[in-house]
């Protein structure tokens, strides 16, 4: 692939263009008047809101896509030379951008290689975009996403007008990218694939580092490779000391962390967790800054809103403009969203996948749980890679839980070589606690949360695939209570 990015006019074609990280991309340049294009199996709000903003959208991944790109015949006819004609070809011909989903066997990929197509990977996109604007990229294993999102909103709502390019949807600028008019850019950098390291921002931030993604690592170390070298290409790196990795492999410019004997620049005193929100005192290098107040929960928020702090005071912006900001910020879907309530059951949906993140989002549904309510997880494992790999983290991931209910695991288009499968999960969790069902497939899942569901129930849908789907029809189901028993 060639990773050699033209500002200049030529089109941009996206290979799979309602991904989560290429539409942001998509949408960026779209805003920024590129000729932009692409294809994508299944379309859907994302897809629809590109085609509003001017991107043609392909329904199906063929090779015959590529044909909107040949010169029309009244345009060749008037072309006197082989040089002019071969000259207008190269010109129209468009960049090809694809994720690490698509793989060489992809008939719209092949196309675009025998016309001779520049081939990018998204990561060349936006690694050319990072590099066009005064950047602050976030990376880590685990709170990318909210992260890059607050510091986002908390620029916007300081007046700095940001483009943002993060991997979820955020009611604030209605999806997951804006474009904004200023110097500034927010981007959410990924580890999954190793281009981590082609990003050089201003000011890099990592959350922590674990090993999340075992289809393309085979052990913590070759990740630390990768944010060791990300480090080394941000003039500034912030960084949580709370993860010991972070801590003893990166030296980051700048620290935070949630204990306040910790010599981090950056630290909290006074936390007070509850079910409506967090409130901690902020300090930095010794100095009391002031409150802060945040609407999302847990301490593994409290910790992604000390970074973005962090990069506020950076930017020279008053604690007073960094809290407000903050305060205000609702997160981003899919991390503990709220989704409806019926019967006084909760439905909320969370991206959580990895162990980490599942004990992590269990704890904060625990402390919003009332007396005497119960807390039901339901999950969907992603990746027969990751769900083989820590097999034995992920049966100890459900503690806060009343029940638990599985289905199987989403394969996220690997092959299932036999050695793992969501019922086997299912014997492990059981191991370690006294309420697990498996249910294999969603139509099941579905069926038996409608019959086992109760008022008062907090109803935690976690995974990285297509379990929420089923969350509306849950809902709708229970709305209507004679539909539940015909």
């Amino acid at each position: 692939m060639s990773n050699s990015v033209d500002f200049s006019g030529r089109p941009f074609h996206f290979i799979g263009i309602g991904g989560i990280g290429m539409s942001a991309l998509a949408y960026v340049l779209a805003k920024r008047q590129f000729p932009v294009s692409g294809s994508d199996l299944r379309p859907n709000h994302i897809t629809h809101k590109l085609e509003s903003i001017g991107a043609h959208i392909f329904g199906k991944q063929e090779a015959s896509n590529l044909e909107f790109f040949r010169p029309q015949e009244s345009e060749t006819v008037a072309l006197n030379s082989p040089e002019k004609l071969a000259a207008t070809i190269n010109s129209k011909l468009p960049q090809v951008i694809c994720s690490t989903a698509i793989n060489t066997n992809n008939l719209e990929y092949k196309a675009a290689l025998e016309l001779g197509c520049p081939i990018l990977h998204r990561s060349d996109v936006l690694a050319a975009l990072i590099a066009d604007y005064y950047s602050i990229a976030v990376a880590g294993t685990h709170g990318k996403t909210t992260t890059s999102s607050m510091i986002g909103y908390m620029l916007l709502q300081a007046g700095l007008d940001p483009t943002i390019l993060v991997g979820g949807e955020v009611n604030a600028w209605e999806g997951n990218a804006r474009l904004g008019q200023s110097q500034y850019l927010v981007a959410e950098a990924d580890e999954s694939d190793g281009s981590l390291v082609k990003h050089a921002p201003e000011i890099g931030i990592i959350t922590n580092i674990e090993l999340d993604h075992p289809d393309h690592y085979d052990t913590l170390e070759e990740v630390v490779d990768i944010f060791q070298t990300f480090a080394k290409g941000c003039k500034t790196l912030v960084g949580s000391i709370d993860c010991a990795t972070v801590r003893d492999r990166l030296q980051p410019t700048i620290s935070y962390s949630l204990h306040s004997d910790s010599d981090a620049d950056y630290t909290v005193t006074n936390i007070d967790y509850r079910a409506d929100g967090t409130t901690a005192l902020v300090w930095e290098r010794g100095k009391a800054l002031g409150v802060l107040n945040l609407r999302l929960l847990s301490r593994h928020n409290l910790s992604n809103a000390l970074a973005a702090v962090a990069v506020g005071r950076v930017l020279g912006l008053e604690f007073g403009e960094i809290a407000k900001g903050i305060a205000t910020f609702e997160g981003s879907r899919r991390r503990f969203e709220f989704r409806g309530e019926v019967d006084g059951i909760t439905f909320i949906d969370d991206y959580a996948h990895h162990p980490t993140e599942i004990r992590a989002t269990l704890a904060a549904a625990r402390l919003q749980a009332r007396p005497g309510q119960r807390v039901v997880a339901i999950f969907q494992p992603h990746r027969y890679s990751r769900t083989l790999t820590f097999l034995e983290e992920f049966a100890q991931s459900f503690g806060h839980a009343d029940l638990v209910v599985l289905t199987d695991i989403y394969s996220a288009g690997e092959p299932n070589l036999g050695q793992i499968s969501g019922e086997h999960l299912t014997a492990e969790i059981a191991k370690q606690h006294c309420q697990v069902v498996y249910q294999p497939s969603l139509s099941s899942v579905r069926e038996f949360l409608i019959q086992t569901l109760r008022p008062g129930d907090l109803a935690l849908f976690l995974g990285a695939g297509n379990l929420n789907q089923v969350i509306p029809e849950i809902i709708a189901t229970l709305r209507e209570p004679a539909k539940a028993t015909s």
